[in-house]
């Protein structure tokens, strides 16, 4: 079954965290494992506030990629760059689709 992680946060740097992103988007490329989709929400009524939601094949992927060092190193740094410290939520995907 497939895993989301949805990470509720805050910043005002949020150029700088795409940039981070995005670099360890490039370093993951052509490896197994790890996220295999991304959506960024950005909270209309609440300023500076994002939702993140990472999709894994399975929790057990979703385990193992938070054991990475890389993948610990990167959470580091991109906690540095929020106002408030992320809120994490985790749920096994039970329906997701196209509805046009």
């Amino acid at each position: 079954m497939k895993f989301v992680q949805i990470i509720d946060f805050e910043t005002e740097r949020l150029d700088e965290m795409e940039q981070l992103l995005e670099g360890a988007r490039q370093r993951m490329e052509g490896q197994e494992g790890g996220p295999t989709h991304r959506i960024l929400l950005k909270d209309r009524d609440t300023p500076g506030r994002y939702l993140a939601v990472i999709e894994f094949e399975s929790f057990e992927e979703a385990m193992r990629n938070n054991e990475r060092p890389e993948t610990s190193q990167m959470a580091e740094q991109l906690g540095a760059l929020c106002t408030r410290a992320p809120r994490f939520v985790n749920c096994d995907l039970v329906d997701s689709r196209e509805l046009k």
